[in-house]
C-alpha cells in the first residue's frame, strides 16, 4: 500500500534523486515530490528510509509537517561563517608565522561552519564506501588547499558553495509556492445547506448533489453548479489572470475560485477528491519523479565525470614531475585547482532546478506540466492539433431549428431525444435537455429509456418504449439521405426503428480568445496547426476558415483522429494534440505531447494527458510553449557555460596559469552564476 510522508529540511533536487535511488537499490518504489516535500512509498521501513535520508542530507527526514525550508537556518550559517572569514583574512597576516596555529585555527572554524553540510555528506559516503560525488571533490579539493596553505580559498570554496545552496533554496521555494498554492486551495470545511439551516461540516463529508452556501469573499470549496444568486468570481488563484467572470443561475463553478460579491447557493457536482484542485494536486504530486533526458544524463554523467577527474588530478600530481623534473609541490598544487575546477555542481544543480522553475512558472498560470520530461518534448514540438468541440469554441449548443421527419412531429422528436439524451453529460447532450425544458418540457414527462449506450465518434442507442432510437451524426443513419446543415452549423439525426425521424440543427460558438491563441501559436513559427473533429466536414471547414487555420479534418471517430495524428508523427513532425473529451483520451496519449481542458475535461483525458490546463482556454498553449522553450534555452546556457568554462580553466590550470582563486570562480564561480540564470525563467 502507498503511503505519503512529509520531508523536512530537503530543498536538493540532486539530494533529492540520490535519495530516491538509495531507497530504489532497497526494493523499495519510492517517489520524492520536492514541490510538496513529500515521500510517497510502498509498504517501506520508514526507520531505515529516514536513515538514508538524514545520511544523504544532513538535517533531512520525515516528519509530521511540512518542516518548511532549510533556507533560513543556512542563511544565519553563513553570516556567522562570513563574519569568521573576514576576522580570519584581517588578522591573518599578524598571526601568520609566528602565530600559525592561531590562524590555521580562525580559518579552520570559518571553513567548518561553512562546509559542515559538505564534509558530513563526504565522511559519511566515504564510511558506506559511496567515492566520487561533489562532496568528496570538494572536501579532497580544499583540505588539500589547507596542506599547501591556500587557506582563504579553501574557504572560500565552501562559502561560495553554500551561497549557491542558498540561492537554489530561494528559486526552489519559489517555484514550489507556485505549484503547492493548490493545497491552500483545498477546503476544510463546507456551510452545507440543511433543513435546520445552515451548518458548517467538513469538506470530505459532502457528496454530489448536496447543496452549500458560499459568502463573498470566501473560496468556492468544491465543484458544482449555481443553484441561486449572482456574483462574479476571482479564477486568479487557478489561471493567473486577475480578469473576474460573472457568474448566475446554472454556472459551473470550480473548487479554488474565490466569490468576490454576491451570496450564492451552491449544488455540489462532486466530491472533495474528485473536485477539480484535488485531482491536480494528485497531479502534481508525481510531477518531479518524471524527469527529462537531459536531467537523467547530466545525473548518468556525474557518476562516471567525478572519478575520471580524480584519477586524472592524480596523474597531474605524480607523473609530470617525473618526466619534467619539475617540483612535486608545484604539480600537487595543479593537481588541487583541478579538482577545485572539475566539481560538477554548476551542472548537477543548474539542470534540475531550470525544469523546477519552468514548472512552477507554468503552474502560476495555470498550466500544470506532470514532470520535466513533458515540458523538455513540448519545447520541441512544431505541431499543434487541436479538438473543436470545448477546445476551440465553448462547448456550449444553440438549437435554432427541430424537424420531425416521415410523420413525426417535432415536439415528439423532441421528447424523444431530450429523454435519451439525459443519461448523457456531454455538452450537446445537456444543450438537448436544456432546450427541452426551456420550452416547456418537465422531467416527469421524459420517458423511460433501457439499454443505454454511447458510440464514440456517433451518438447514442437506446429502446424507448420498446422501439429502438439512434440519436447522433449522419454515421447512425447507415446510408440513409443525409440532410445539409446550414453553414457553421451541426445535424442530430434521430432515428426510430432505423427510420429518420428527426433532426436537430446545434450551432457552437468560438471561445472569445481561441482565434488569439492560434495567432499567438502562429507568431511562435510552428510548422502546422490544425483541427480534427468528430463534427461535420461543413462545421469544420466554417470553424477553420475564422480562425485561419493550415488544415483541418471533420468528420472523425477516435480512430480516425488516432490515424490522422500517426501521418502527421510518420513526416517527423513533433505533435501536441489539445482536446477535452473521453473520445480524445486515445490521441492525446498517442501524440509526442497530450493537453488536456482541465475545467471541462473528462477524468480519461485529464489522467492520460501530460499537461492540463486550469481555466480551458487554448491560449495557455502558447504561453506553455512559450515557458518550454525559455525553460530549454535557459538550461542549454547552463549547460554550455558550465561546461565551456571548467574546459578552458582545466586547461589553464593543467600549464599552472590559474591560480586556485580561478578554481573557486571556475567552480562555485559558475555554479552561482547557473543558479541565477535559472531564476531568469519566472520573468515574463
Amino acid at each position: 500500500m502507498k503511503t505519503k510522508h512529509r520531508i523536512k529540511g530537503l530543498d536538493c533536487p540532486v539530494c533529492a534523486a540520490k535519495i530516491e535511488d538509495r531507497i530504489k537499490k532497497m526494493g523499495y518504489s519510492a517517489k520524492i515530490d520536492l514541490a510538496s516535500q513529500s515521500l510517497i512509498i510502498e509498504d517501506g521501513d520508514i526507520e531505515e528510509i529516514n536513515r538514508i535520508i538524514s545520511s544523504v542530507e544532513p538535517g533531512a527526514g520525515i516528519t509530521v509537517d511540512s518542516g518548511g525550508s532549510t533556507v533560513t537556518r543556512k542563511f544565519g550559517i553563513l553570516l556567522l561563517s562570513c563574519v569568521v572569514y573576514l576576522f580570519a583574512l584581517i588578522t591573518g597576516r599578524y598571526l601568520h608565522g609566528r602565530y600559525e596555529p592561531l590562524e590555521y585555527g580562525i580559518y579552520i572554524l570559518a571553513y567548518i561552519l561553512a562546509g559542515n553540510g559538505v564534509l558530513l555528506k563526504a565522511g559519511r559516503n566515504i564510511l558506506h564506501g559511496r567515492l566520487f560525488d561533489e562532496n568528496f571533490l570538494m572536501t579532497l579539493a580544499t583540505v588539500g588547499a589547507f596542506l599547501i596553505h591556500e587557506l582563504p580559498e579553501a574557504v572560500a570554496v565552501m562559502l561560495f558553495y553554500n551561497a549557491g545552496e542558498i540561492l537554489e533554496g530561494m528559486a526552489l521555494a519559489r517555484s514550489r509556492k507556485s505549484i503547492s498554492s493548490l493545497v491552500d486551495l483545498k477546503a476544510e470545511t463546507v456551510n452545507r445547506v440543511t433543513p435546520e439551516g445552515l451548518a458548517a461540516v467538513p469538506a470530505s463529508s459532502m457528496v454530489a448533489g448536496d447543496r452549500f452556501v458560499v459568502k463573498p469573499g470566501e473560496r468556492i470549496p468544491l465543484d458544482g453548479s449555481i443553484a441561486s444568486g449572482e456574483t462574479w468570481l476571482d479564477l486568479s488563484l487557478l489561471t493567473g489572470e486577475s480578469r473576474p467572470v460573472k457568474a448566475g443561475e446554472g454556472y459551473g463553478v470550480v473548487a479554488g475560485t474565490i466569490n468576490s460579491t454576491g451570496l450564492i447557493e451552491v449544488e455540489a457536482t462532486a466530491s472533495l477528491e474528485r473536485s477539480y484542485t484535488s485531482r491536480m494536486l494528485q497531479m502534481v504530486e508525481e510531477a518531479s519523479s518524471r524527469k527529462s533526458r537531459t536531467e537523467r544524463f547530466i545525473t548518468k554523467f556525474s557518476r562516471i565525470y567525478t572519478p575520471i577527474v580524480v584519477l586524472i588530478a592524480a596523474f597531474l600530481a605524480t607523473v609530470p614531475p617525473l618526466f619534467t623534473g619539475g617540483n612535486y609541490g608545484e604539480w600537487f598544487h595543479r593537481a588541487l585547482i583541478l579538482l577545485v575546477i572539475s566539481c560538477p555542481c554548476a551542472l548537477v544543480i543548474s539542470v534540475p532546478l531550470g525544469y523546477f522553475a519552468g514548472i512552477g512558472k507554468a503552474s502560476r498560470y495555470g498550466v500544470l506540466v506532470k514532470g520535466s520530461n513533458y515540458l523538455e518534448a513540448l519545447a520541441g514540438i512544431d505541431t499543434v492539433l487541436f479538438d473543436k468541440t470545448g477546445t476551440l469554441t465553448e462547448g456550449r449548443f444553440g438549437i435554432s431549428e427541430i424537424s420531425g421527419h416521415n410523420g413525426m412531429a417535432p415536439a415528439e422528436a423532441m421528447l424523444i431525444a431530450a429523454s435519451v439524451e439525459s443519461n448523457s453529460n456531454h455538452p450537446i447532450a445537456r444543450s438537448i435537455v436544456d432546450h427541452a425544458f426551456s420550452i416547456g418540457f418537465k422531467k416527469e414527462y421524459l420517458l423511460a429509456v433501457s439499454d443505454y449506450r454511447e458510440i464514440p465518434g456517433e451518438g447514442v442507442h437506446a429502446t424507448v418504449e420498446g422501439k429502438e432510437i439512434a440519436l447522433g451524426n449522419e454515421r447512425i443513419l447507415r446510408g440513409s439521405t443525409i440532410l445539409p446543415a446550414a453553414k457553421g452549423k451541426s445535424k442530430i439525426y434521430l432515428t426510430v426503428g432505423g427510420k429518420l425521424s428527426g433532426t436537430i440543427d446545434i450551432s457552437d460558438r468560438l471561445k472569445e480568445d481561441s482565434k488569439m491563441a492560434i495567432e499567438s501559436l502562429r507568431d511562435q513559427g510552428l510548422a502546422s496547426i490544425a483541427m480534427l473533429t468528430g463534427d461535420s466536414p461543413d462545421v469544420a471547414a466554417a470553424i477553420s476558415g475564422e480562425l485561419g487555420l493550415d488544415w483541418y479534418e471533420g468528420g472523425l471517430n477516435p480512430e480516425g483522429k488516432l490515424e490522422t495524428l500517426e501521418r502527421s508523427s510518420r513526416t517527423g513532425c513533433k505533435v501536441a494534440f489539445v482536446g477535452d473529451g473521453i473520445n480524445d483520451a486515445p490521441v492525446i496519449a498517442r501524440s509526442d505531447v497530450g493537453i488536456a481542458m482541465g475545467r471541462i475535461g473528462s477524468d480519461a483525458v485529464i489522467e492520460t494527458a501530460d499537461i492540463v490546463i486550469s481555466d480551458d482556454s487554448p491560449l495557455q498553449v502558447s504561453r506553455a510553449i512559450a515557458i518550454a522553450r525559455r525553460t530549454r534555452s535557459i538550461i542549454l546556457q547552463n549547460i554550455c557555460l558550465a561546461i565551456g568554462t571548467k574546459a578552458l580553466f582545466i586547461v589553464l590550470g593543467a600549464f599552472g596559469l590559474v591560480s586556485m582563486w580561478g578554481a573557486v570562480f571556475a567552480d562555485v564561480g559558475v555554479a552561482l552564476l547557473a543558479v541565477l540564470n535559472s531564476l531568469r525563467v519566472f520573468r515574463d
